[in-house]
């Protein structure tokens, strides 16, 4: 049970969601009334991603999600230490890759 605004929120999933998706790579655009978040698998020696899962948010539920993974991003880091990598969301691909260049957003 998940607790919102002081009611109780009953939350299924089903088995195949509950494994998850891996994704090393996101790709966020948007428009005037939604956000569109691409959760993609990228590959080394690969010259092309795969989009493995796409969420669509309006601009209110965006910023929530952001406000909630900076709030946990916080809570991890006192936990565990700090998260080493590059902060700017336009830096490189989360490995070397030989026959690819270009870089992805987060």
């Amino acid at each position: 049970m998940e607790e919102q605004n002081g009611q109780k929120l009953n939350v299924e999933i089903s088995e195949e969601v509950a494994e998850g998706v891996y994704s090393n790579m996101a790709i966020i655009s948007h428009s005037s009334s939604e956000f569109v978040v691409d959760f993609l698998r990228i590959l080394p020696n690969t010259p092309k991603a795969k989009v493995k899962s796409r969420v669509v948010l309006t601009p209110e539920h965006a910023k929530r999600l952001m406000l909630a993974l900076q709030n946990n991003l916080q809570k991890y880091e006192e936990r565990y230490g700090t998260i080493k990598g590059d902060a700017d969301p336009r830096g490189a691909l989360p490995f070397n890759f030989n026959s690819f260049n270009g870089g992805g957003e987060a």
